[in-house]
């Protein structure tokens, strides 16, 4: 398990449960230096003040706010020390909610919650196996990294989760994005929703980063004095505008060839066979020219 990054407690009701933050999450991302690429020295980033040019110090760098273009107001360290905070060791837990109604745009980053000594075990349990029997999740205040943040406590297997919340003006307004009102033939929807279908999974587990992978080899191979494999190029994807229902059929139709089950339970209608009808109404007329060019035999 990671080191923890905040030890405080859960304040329910007149509970408290002694806790510790864990991150809930990894970064495996491949992470690159500066480098000057004449002898790979790694190049670092200078602290160096805008007004003289002089490079300074950690001991002579504080925090500022701009009020407006060139009026910044320094904040130190005290005083922002003496801002109340009063959820500053605690999870405070001031409702209950049921899990479905949470907007998920509204989580942010994942914590566990790590139980602390045998005294915090019970309360722990106790909370954990409410939550689960009544379906809710604990909307809670907390402080972390210098400011108060709001929370959703759930359960995950054995064990609370903390979710880390925006606060309601921090979630912008998606009016504006929303595209002009169009038509859509119940057929189209049908054929999304097939679609859907055949794209179902019970579990999500299995899905890998591909270009993590890929630059793991990468990165193995030039350590290794080798040439590197060229990657394989992928076909690049028309941008013209298709016929959204065949877009659909023919999504629907790859979809079950790519599970092994057979297309011909995907169509919804029949589709019009123009090519056909063409292809019959020439023939006809090339018959009719035919016969018309032929003399008239003899008795």
């Amino acid at each position: 398990m990671p080191a923890a990054i905040w030890s405080g407690a859960i304040s329910f009701g007149l509970v408290t449960i002694p806790i510790r933050l864990m991150a809930a999450t990894e970064d495996h991302s491949i992470h690159f230096r500066r480098v000057h690429l004449e002898d790979m020295g790694r190049v670092r980033n200078r602290t160096v003040c805008s007004i003289d040019g002089e490079e300074v110090t950690s001991a002579e760098i504080g925090k500022g706010y701009e009020v407006e273009k060139d009026n910044v107001i320094p904040i130190s360290d005290d005083e922002l020390a003496d801002m109340p905070l009063p959820t500053a060791r605690a999870i405070d837990v001031v409702a209950f909610v049921d899990r479905d109604t949470i907007d998920l745009i509204r989580l942010g980053q994942t914590y566990y919650l790590e139980a602390v000594g045998e005294v915090a075990a019970k309360p722990y349990t106790l909370l954990r196996k409410a939550l689960e029997r009544s379906s809710k999740a604990a909307i809670a205040k907390y402080a972390l990294r210098g400011r108060e943040r709001l929370g959703l406590l759930s359960v995950k297997e054995n064990a609370m989760v903390l979710h880390q919340m925006h606060w309601p003006d921090e979630i912008r307004d998606p009016a504006e994005l929303v595209p002009a009102p169009v038509e859509l033939d119940e057929s189209e929807i049908e054929r999304a929703l097939m679609l859907m279908d055949t794209m179902i999974l019970d579990d999500v587990s299995g899905f890998h980063d591909e270009y993590t992978e890929a630059l793991e080899k990468l990165v193995e191979a030039k350590a290794e004095g080798k040439t590197p494999a060229a990657p394989k190029a992928e076909a690049k994807r028309s941008g013209q505008v298709v016929d959204l229902m065949s877009a659909l059929e023919d999504s629907v139709q790859a979809a079950k060839k790519s599970r092994g089950e057979s297309g011909e339970d995907a169509t919804v209608h029949d589709m019009p066979t123009r090519k056909k009808t063409t292809a019959k109404k020439t023939t006809a007329k090339k018959a009719a020219k035919k016969t018309a060019g032929r003399k008239p035999r003899s008795a």
